[in-house]
């Protein structure tokens, strides 16, 4: 019975709200000691990936995803990388289509269901002979992705893949979608949908016939804005259609390899659907984490070395779990 019952995480002092936990730490962390290598690998459909490389010469692998309108450059990415590196972790940070800093070559993106790319990198670093075992690390969307992938592939997941740590994460996509549409997530919801409106004017110059952007600002909510743009351009009817077919929910009773997933009871994105807790019980490989505290990809910490407890927990499952 993998729910983990009591969590270790407290907040410090004057630093539990949901809301504090949230914002601080994407407006105000830095974190030093991290650099990148970057690679650019093509994908099968003719596209690219920009992977970021963290290396420390180990034998040990952690593939990182990021969240919605993220990159490797974001400080929970780089609080990971710097937390698996000093664990003898190599860490690859994964910047989605587009994420990188220059637009894709294709009209599609990535999006909250799209596990082909990890795939593909999978693939990659497999092919490299470099590594004996391989984890994933994900946040939000990304955590998603993972939480999908593992699903998809159950007993027929690679055998180099030895663990994976999610947090954050948005296991029915159409709840969170209306929950982060709600009044009191406003703010954040106007931040994503900036941001979104910046890559969409990009893709409208590659295929103006198909990109239509009169009116975008009337967009109120995440439904609105992916049953215009993310269900068509990703063969999906609508956004209901997407949010079904992409939830990692339904397939975490097939996960087969140890794996942690962390949502904070107070995240303002997540819905009482996306605390899978039927789910852990039934599955031995599902381990539930829901601290009191945490907001999303918040749970801070003022120790001395500047890890995150998110971090810090997550580089110890994975080290239970490593050879």
């Amino acid at each position: 019975m993998p729910v983990i019952a009591k969590s270790t995480y407290k907040p410090p002092i004057f630093c539990s709200n949901t809301h504090i936990q949230t914002v601080i730490p994407t407006l105000f962390r830095k974190v030093p000691d991290v650099t990148y290598q970057r690679e650019r690998i093509d994908t099968p459909d003719g596209d690219f990936l920009d992977l970021d490389w963290s290396r420390v010469g180990s034998k040990l692998l952690a593939i990182v995803l990021h969240g919605l309108e993220g990159n490797s450059t974001r400080s929970y990415m780089m609080g990971m990388v710097r937390a698996l590196n000093r664990s003898a972790w190599d860490a690859l940070a994964v910047n989605f289509r587009g994420c990188g800093g220059e637009s894709n070559r294709r009209l599609q993106m990535y999006h909250s269901g799209e596990t082909g790319d990890l795939q593909t990198v999978i693939r990659h670093v497999s092919g490299l002979s470099r590594y004996s075992e391989l984890a994933l690390v994900g946040s939000s969307l990304g955590a998603n992705v993972i939480l999908k992938y593992l699903g998809e592939q159950g007993e027929a997941t690679p055998p180099i893949i030895r663990a994976a740590v999610t947090i954050s994460v948005p296991c029915d996509l159409k709840a969170s979608s209306i929950r982060i549409s709600a009044l009191m997530n406003r703010l954040y919801l106007k931040r994503f949908l900036k941001m979104l409106h910046e890559k969409m004017q990009a893709k409208a110059l590659m295929a103006p016939e198909k990109i239509d952007l009169k009116g975008y600002e009337e967009i109120r909510t995440l439904k609105e804005f992916d049953d215009r743009y993310t269900a068509p351009l990703h063969g999906f009817k609508d956004a209901y259609d997407y949010y079904e077919k992409s939830s990692c929910r339904p397939f975490l009773p097939n996960i087969s390899v140890p794996t942690l997933l962390i949502n904070a009871a107070d995240d303002p994105f997540l819905s009482a659907s996306c605390y899978p807790y039927e789910e852990a019980k039934a599955n031995p490989n599902l381990f539930l984490e829901v601290p009191k505290h945490g907001g999303h990809v918040g749970f801070m910490a003022f120790d001395h070395n500047g890890e995150y407890w998110s971090e810090t927990r997550a580089v110890a499952f994975l080290n239970q779990r490593a050879c």
